[in-house]
């Protein structure tokens, strides 16, 4: 049995490592001052997604995304590991989308899309950390829902699911179709193959395309795997009233922009247990720790 499997990744700010020039004076995330990354957990949903492919000869998996239009580097880097194809889902209208207008538009995209058999996405984006958008997609699009899942596999129209609950794991099943938002705890991501980096790596969106000289477009004649799918919200028939902020009810009030500084440090030597002691009790006291 093949597969037509939808892979939800994000192209997001590398917040893991975050200096003093990570936030804007605004006390919002400077993007500029971040290099952009595939969001680490898709990137796991994706090796969940591969691995079901291997499983499942002549399935397909198609990479969504919504963002801006170098959003496609995400597509590109799943096609890199073994994706089919890709779509950047990007328009004006959909920009400052809480949880609630990315999920509807990402809804939205998936019923324009009409043939699928699961939608794997990861947990959560580290530039939010909701855990939201997936369980929503779920539920606008009336179709059963699984989380945390670590392992999956197809057999007979069902999925079955170990999935990471707080005191070990437990095994599901599910009927297909079905969206499943994979943890962090998941298999980590195959790496890169070379011989799709040069496969794929002229691979451009409409958009990419226009800004490409003679030289370089005349490389994507007669290769239509190259030409990666970029759809508006007119396209995927997204009510305007439920995209982009008009959609998004979360509004931000107040912006606190806090900013660790070292102001003294104390240096201790590790025979020095009373000192040690000393200090684990100062910082339980400043409720630094516990």
């Amino acid at each position: 049995m093949s597969l037509k499997i939808v892979v939800l990744a994000k192209q997001v700010p590398d917040t893991r490592n975050v200096g003093k020039d990570a936030m804007t004076a605004e006390g919002t995330v400077n993007r500029a001052a971040l290099p952009a990354i595939f969001n680490p957990e898709d990137l796991n949903a994706l090796e969940q997604a591969l691995r079901l492919k291997d499983e499942h000869p002549g399935s397909k998996i198609t990479i969504l995304t919504m963002g801006l239009p170098r959003a496609a580097e995400v597509i590109r880097e799943g096609l890199y590991r073994g994706a089919d194809t890709g779509i950047v889902l990007t328009d004006r209208a959909l920009g400052g989308a809480d949880t609630l207008a990315t999920s509807y538009s990402l809804a939205a995209a998936v019923r324009h899309l009409k043939d699928f058999d699961i939608i794997i996405g990861g947990r959560q984006a580290i530039d939010g950390d909701t855990a939201q958008v997936g369980p929503q997609i779920a539920e606008k699009l009336g179709l059963p829902q699984v989380t945390y899942a670590e392992e999956i596999t197809v057999k007979d129209g069902k999925a079955t699911i170990k999935r990471r609950i707080e005191k070990g794991s437990e095994t599901v099943e599910a009927p297909l179709p079905l969206v499943v938002t994979v943890n962090g705890s998941a298999a980590p991501c195959r790496p890169r193959n070379a011989r799709l980096i040069q496969k794929f790596k002229y691979a451009v969106t409409p958009s990419e395309k226009a800004a490409l000289t003679e030289e370089q477009a005349a490389r994507l004649v007669g290769r239509d795997y190259l030409n990666l799918m970029e759809w508006s919200a007119a396209d995927v028939e997204a009510d305007p009233a439920q995209i982009g902020l008009n959609g998004s009810p979360t509004k931000v009030k107040t912006i606190v922009n806090v900013v660790f500084t070292a102001k003294e440090s104390k240096q201790l030597d590790g025979a020095d247990e009373a000192g040690i002691e000393e200090l684990v009790k100062e910082l339980i006291a400043n409720h630094t720790i516990g």
